[in-house]
């Protein structure tokens, strides 16, 4: 049973159905083929304007590329200090802007928050020879710490990402996972409150593979299919990139699959909580769950054969969990019970070696 990641989970049913189905006869190669044009259709019909989508295969490409397109190598990029950009793609988003900067902003629940950039900013020597220059925000939606930015928020941030003339790039990774915390829609927190551009997460809730970087601000989509072939994640046989999408989104599987996530994570997360000597390092409004158990408990869980990582950015006694879209609830109610019997053989005195 492993809570390790939303990457150990398997493939979602109607989506290999789809890869199978694009399998049949010849279609047009490099996003020439029906699939891509019609993926085209339904994410402007899904996000409720006008915008440019352009597929690829890792997320890692999605964030760096799209960046690359906001960022030149003497410009900076605002992010968090726990975002995936910063901390996990060896340095991607560095490489594909040329050299551009990352600067990390600290904050709660691994968010920005728009008085601190405010004040990042106004001292940052935009116009100064000797500095970086000012150009790209980027936000993690959910956040690395399992938390999702409301609305207000990120209207916020976009407000003084245009009062500095910077573009707003979101991570959405777990994009599917922050809609379906929310209960909106997916336009209502990207470009109706100022994001540009999208990294449209689908690997980690259900895909093979498959990611979209979305623009809603059209203008910096110019460049991006260069950069994309220069880079080598212009895949020849695009349709199995799109099919991928395309069946994600119909009949709100990407929502489905999310909310069963949200939903044991959620569970998962107040049992446990309840325990002797348990902490909740966050908020549990997504998919990932970060809590300090006692050693006895972590160490008899491993012991019975659960996986998880251990956290030691919160504490060393911090561990994270993650739930799936295809995560069972047995699963779920084996780990409580596993872990309400070791806190109670923690108190007879009784420990696991």
């Amino acid at each position: 049973m492993n809570f390790c990641s939303d990457n150990v989970s398997g493939v979602s049913p109607e989506i290999m159905e789809a890869v199978v189905a694009a399998n049949e006869g010849a279609a047009m190669p490099y996003g020439d083929d029906e699939y891509t044009q019609r993926l085209s259709t339904q994410l402007q019909e899904l996000f409720e304007t006008d915008l440019i989508v352009f597929p690829v295969a890792t997320g890692s490409a999605a964030n760096a590329l799209a960046l690359s397109v906001m960022t030149p190598p003497f410009g900076a990029i605002y992010c968090h200090s726990q975002s995936h950009i910063n901390v996990d793609e060896c340095g991607a988003p560095e490489f594909y802007t040329g050299g551009a900067k990352l600067v990390t902003l600290p904050g709660a629940d691994g968010k920005i928050y728009a008085a601190d950039l405010a004040n990042v900013l106004n001292k940052a020597g935009a116009g100064v020879v000797h500095h970086v220059q000012p150009a790209a925000v980027s936000l993690t939606q959910a956040t690395e710490a399992g938390c999702v930015y409301k609305p207000e928020e990120i209207s916020q941030i976009a407000e003084i990402a245009r009062t500095h003339n910077l573009g707003l790039q979101m991570d959405g990774a777990r994009f599917a996972n922050a809609v379906a915390s929310l209960g909106c829609s997916p336009a209502h927190i990207t470009w109706r409150v100022g994001v540009d551009v999208l990294s449209f997460g689908a690997t980690k809730n259900g895909a093979i593979a498959a990611e979209a970087v979305i623009f809603f601000n059209q203008e910096l989509a110019k460049t991006f299919g260069y950069r994309r072939k220069r880079s080598g994640h212009l895949f020849s046989k695009m349709r199995f990139l799109s099919a991928q999408l395309k069946a994600y989104i119909k009949d709100n599987l990407w929502l489905k699959n999310a909310a069963h996530a949200n939903k044991l994570a959620q569970k998962l997360a107040q049992n446990l909580a309840a325990l002797p000597g348990a902490r909740l390092c966050h908020p549990v409004e997504a998919n990932e769950i970060f809590i300090e158990l006692p050693e006895s408990v972590i160490q008899g869980l491993l012991a019975d054969g659960f996986r998880f990582y251990p956290w030691e950015e919160e504490s060393k006694s911090t561990v994270r969990l993650v739930t799936a879209f295809n995560t069972k609830q047995e699963d779920v109610s084996a780990f409580i019970e596993a872990a309400q019997k070791y806190c109670e053989k923690a108190k007879e005195g009784v420990y696991v070696s």
